[in-house]
């Protein structure tokens, strides 16, 4: 009834204003979200392992991603023989972008092996509403360790209790390998804990030490209460993936870490028992229950480190295909183009994916297996990872290329990489995708038949015979006169004959211009070798920069040069065909292989193997300067 009296009590212009736009705002929120609720994304899975080798006693992690639903039916437990594997828990995540939703769930596991082998976890169903939806097969390679009496031996640093602090604090690094190649993706795991009997006030964030390793940025925190010899932790734990830049021995870590944390205080301790039942390990005989005040606690700044862990890299091996760049891993490949049916000198997009697990960084876009005949133009790329850090997803390109000449269909796309299990090189290379090119040129003249005309045929007496003419009979009266005459521009048909002149004349315009850009590409593509090339050097010349961007401009600069001299691509150009292509001498050559040394060390590790003087940047400078185009 109160509602009702103030419904009707709302009778000024501006009240009835306001009313009006509220309902507006609330009719156009609800639609919003229903729009939302039916772009939702369609169910998906993805299944990925913490590591695709392991040894006995070396647990591994399986993470099912569930994406587009918010309840599911997973299996409690997988059964392989030779593996145990149980279900874990399962977290889910759930966000509003842009008027879009987004969730997902993801299913834990922990895989403990039984035995050595080549295992095969077959596809899961998963239900999800009314879709059922399957994994994909993955395959688990065990080793037999050596020492398997030892726990977490060969999954890297024992946890490192801090001296004298009464095992406040651990750190550990846990790495599944010892041995791997050059630019190989490794998972690892930071740990560090605290025991529960401490309140941890602040803390840095874990970091690894180590030189001539590139590592990528710390996955999301994982928080857990785990009971380490007798002794209870909270331990805080981080995902990443390490990578070697040069072959050799190192040593990877430590983690390390700084905390601010609340401690019980120090007591004079307890005396015990004559008789102690419980053996020296009494609950109540901790220094923290001898101090009625010791939940005060006392203030520390305390340092966590971890031990470090040895990895041996080894070279790739020689033979590498001329389409590797140097991606290390698993990968699968699809490619597809489109449209199917375009004129000469159209553009074709050709979209490849490339799904797997490795380092995406140095998955390039792959290229045609036969470029002739084709134009290509720089290929944009988009990545979309499946775990925390980034070492399994999808890399999905999309270049143009547009034919010069008819073609019957589109050469097969080829990618190349390394696989650390296998050890050997592997080229995928996509079907050809049939195609329908026509040409555009213009059509030739006409040819007139030149053939005379027959005389007309004689009559019987000889002579030709004539038609005669048809004459229309005289008028002798005017007929009715009709005014119609409309102007020339008012009349439908004077505009419709102006429209084919005028295509005639934007078909030509087009036409040229296409063929001028196609004449014009190459000089194009030199000029801005060359302008990139300038601005290069007076960056060089002013000695300004910091020694990882001048190395690797000193480095561009060398493979500019050479792709102009001898007309390749720039990224293929490295310092034995740098000096192949300039005729360089032996001491040239040793100089320009320490330059493309230098800047790969400053890349991948930050460092270079030794230090970098104002020497090495003059010599530098003075070998660019010294190639001649």
């Amino acid at each position: 009834m109160n509602a009702s009296r103030l419904i009707v009590s709302i009778t000024t212009g501006e009240r009835r204003m306001r009313s009006l736009v509220l309902i507006k705002i609330t009719l156009f929120l609800i639609g919003a979200l229903l729009t939302a609720e039916a772009r939702a994304e369609s169910p998906s899975v993805t299944a990925v392992l913490s590591s695709s080798e392991t040894a006995l006693g070396q647990p591994v992690h399986l993470q099912v991603q569930v994406n587009g639903v918010t309840k599911v039916i997973s299996p409690q437990s997988i059964e392989v023989n030779g593996l145990d594997i149980r279900y874990t828990g399962e977290s889910q995540n759930f966000a509003l972008r842009n008027f879009q939703t987004s969730s997902s769930i993801t299913l834990d596991y922990t895989i403990m092996p039984m035995k050595a082998g080549t295992f095969k976890i077959p596809p899961q169903s998963i239900r999800a509403g009314n879709t059922t939806l399957h994994t994909p097969e993955l395959t688990l390679h065990v080793m037999d360790a050596p020492n398997r009496g030892i726990a977490r031996g060969n999954q890297g640093a024992t946890p490192n209790p801090i001296v004298g602090e009464d095992k406040l604090a651990f750190a550990e690094l846990v790495v599944p390998k010892k041995t791997a190649y050059v630019g190989e993706t490794i998972p690892v795991v930071l740990r560090v804990g605290f025991n529960s009997r401490t309140r941890v006030l602040g803390r840095e964030p874990p970091n690894i030490g180590g030189q001539g390793f590139t590592i990528q940025k710390l996955g999301q925190e994982d928080r857990n209460l785990e009971t380490i010899g007798g002794r209870s932790y909270v331990v805080y734990s981080y995902k990443s993936a390490v990578s070697a830049a040069r072959p050799g021995s190192f040593q990877l870590g430590p983690v390390e870490t700084k905390a601010v944390i609340l401690a019980p205080r120090r007591g004079s301790g307890v005396r015990r028992m004559p008789f102690d039942p419980f053996d020296g390990d009494e609950p109540f005989a901790d220094p923290f229950f001898s101090d009625p005040f010791s939940m005060l606690g006392e203030r520390r700044e305390i340092t966590v480190k971890s031990e470090t862990i040895p990895l041996e890299v080894k070279p790739l091996p020689a033979g590498a295909p001329l389409t590797f760049a140097g991606a290390v891993g698993n990968f699968s490949m699809t490619a597809n183009a489109n449209p199917k049916r375009v004129q000469v000198g159209d553009p074709v997009t050709v979209k490849v994916e490339i799904a797997g697990r490795g380092n995406f960084d140095r998955v390039s876009a792959p290229g045609l297996s036969d470029e002739s005949g084709w134009h290509k133009y720089p290929p944009s790329s988009n990545f979309k990872q499946d775990d925390d850090v980034g070492i399994s997803g999808t890399k999905t390109f999309e270049m143009v290329v547009s034919p010069n000449e008819k073609k019957s269909a589109l050469p097969p796309v080829a990618f190349s990489y390394f696989d650390p299990v296998k050890e050997k090189y592997i080229t995928l290379q996509s079907q050809a995708v049939p195609l329908v090119v026509e040409g555009n040129g213009p059509a030739g003249p006409a040819i007139v038949s030149t053939t005379p005309q027959a005389p007309p045929a004689p009559n019987s007496q000889g002579a030709t015979s004539q038609q005669p003419p048809q004459l229309l009979p005289l008028m002798r009266e005017r007929g009715k006169i009709v005014h119609s005459f409309a102007p020339l521009y008012a009349q439908k048909e004077f505009w419709l004959a102006q429209v084919f002149p005028l295509a005639i004349a934007i078909g030509l315009v087009g036409w040229k211009i296409q063929r001028v850009r196609r004449s014009n590409w190459a000089a194009m593509r030199a000029a801005g070798f060359q302008r990139e090339t300038d601005e290069l050097l007076r960056k060089l010349r002013r000695d300004a920069l910091p020694p990882p961007e001048y190395f690797s401009d000193a480095s561009r600069v060398v493979q500019l040069k050479t792709a102009l001299k001898q007309n390749i691509e720039p990224s293929a150009v490295d310092a034995d065909t740098a000096a192949r292509v300039f005729a360089l001498d032996e001491e040239r050559s040793e100089r320009m292989r320490q330059l493309f040394a230098i800047s790969d060390e400053l890349r991948y590790s930050g460092k270079a193997n030794g230090s970098v003087s104002p020497d090495h940047r003059r010599e530098a400078l003075k070998l660019i300067e010294s190639l001649r185009t």
